[in-house]
């Protein structure tokens, strides 16, 4: 089955919004075996949506719009569809009355532009909504397949997944079954050439490695008829990239976030946590409280930017201060240091360095950055020199403290 994904929305022409949704389409037709083979946009406009999606229809057997389904005049989606499928708009009570508890659950009025959104295409089958009022549906013609969902990515990825996703499922027969290995401390370049006659070799599982935002991944992919075959299929993969890397280099097999690794193993070795943040500015912090269930071992974090607040709040020296900085190995150490009296917690990290874009020297250049850990009482301290832009410094900073987190805590 091919597909096309159709965006509906002048504000997406304009840049004002990220299309984000036909990314995320994108990912979930491919795990379900369903070629994407173009993305189009269209502003709120009925003749040139008509056109777009009489040229959809010509090249792929799936349409899967977002957009212009909302109570407003500018959102046709709906009504242009029907009028070039044939189809007439037709009052659906229970969608009606779903709007209408909608509105009585916010305790605000139903205004008579949100009836527009019970009236739905004639055979349709309609996708719920339960995080807004405007519903999706989906036509059948002709061996063709349109799919309408609403813009906002809060209300169009649920009804993706308790709707649509079992329909696809139903209808292709089969799935693929795909596993994220997360790799770092190793280049793309590096880990590419040690696993090419892998990737080279592939037909199905098919190995695909790209660079994430600090780290690389590699998405392993099965076709088959159930997931438990696709995960049958996909293990062996796995265990080869393993011995070609080495587990030190995969943090995650499931493509979940460091931090996410991170929480569980101090919840599994009972570690509790605290750290101090200069130039990453409480990155770190929000990383971990991200997690849910973090609270179970996260016991604070202190923004210490100015060389006042390591003084006061970690106890650093002003000695060291001056002797060898705010960005040295010795001022990491003594921050990590007092950060452990002050909070006794098992473990700690303290993060300082140069984010730039401004404030580099020759000796201390823009993405230097010290990362101190202590861990039931034994230190050690790591220098790295980053490159990029004053977030990417950031980030990749809060990703080497988390790595060096997890592969001592791995030793427990």
């Amino acid at each position: 089955m091919n597909a096309e994904i159709l965006a509906v929305g002048t504000e997406l022409l304009m840049g004002q919004i990220a299309n984000t949704n036909a990314q995320y389409l994108s990912r979930r037709l491919n795990d379900l075996g369903i070629n994407v083979y173009y993305h189009s946009v269209v502003g709120d406009n009925p003749m040139r949506l008509k056109q777009s999606l009489k040229q959809a229809l010509e090249r792929s057997d799936l349409v899967i719009t977002t957009g212009g389904l909302g109570p407003t005049q500018d959102d046709l989606t709906k009504e242009t569809i029907a009028e070039a499928m044939g189809k007439r708009l037709v009052l659906n009570i229970d969608v009606y009355n779903g709007i209408a508890a909608f509105f009585a659950r916010q305790n605000r009025k139903m205004l008579e532009n949100n009836a527009k959104q019970a009236y739905l295409p004639e055979d349709s089958i309609i996708i719920p909504n339960n995080n807004g009022t405007a519903p999706g549906c989906i036509i059948e013609k002709d061996n063709k397949t349109v799919i309408m969902f609403p813009g906002p990515p809060k209300e169009m990825i649920p009804m993706f997944e308790e709707t649509v996703f079992p329909y696809l499922e139903k209808k292709t027969g089969q799935i693929i079954g795909s596993r994220l290995l997360k790799v770092f401390g190793i280049g793309e370049s590096e880990m590419e050439t040690r696993i090419i006659d892998l990737i080279n070799s592939q037909s199905n599982p098919t190995i695909a490695p790209y660079v994430g935002d600090g780290d690389v991944v590699i998405r392993v992919t099965a076709r088959s008829k159930d997931r438990e075959e696709a995960d049958k299929m996909i293990q062996p993969v796995i265990e080869k990239i393993k011995e070609r890397l080495g587990d030190h280099h995969i943090y995650a097999f499931d493509g979940e976030a460091m931090e996410e690794v991170a929480v569980a193993l101090l919840k599994e070795k009972g570690v509790n946590l605290s750290v101090a943040e200069s130039c990453t500015g409480g990155m770190l912090a929000s990383k971990i409280v991200n997690v849910p269930g973090s609270s179970e071992v996260f016991d604070r974090g202190f923004v210490t930017y100015s060389n006042l607040s390591k003084i006061q709040e970690l106890g650093v020296s002003e000695k060291t201060l001056e002797t060898y900085g705010a960005v040295s190995r010795e001022t990491a150490l003594e921050m990590v240091q007092g950060l452990i009296k002050k909070t006794g917690t098992r473990a700690g990290i303290a993060i300082t360095g140069i984010a730039g874009p401004q404030g580099g020297t020759d000796k201390k250049p823009v993405g230097l950055v010290y990362v101190a850990l202590c861990l039931d009482g034994n230190l050690e301290c790591h220098e790295l020199r980053l490159m990029g832009g004053r977030y990417r410094i950031r980030n990749v900073a809060c990703l080497n403290a988390l790595n060096y987190l997890i592969k001592r805590l791995r030793t427990l």
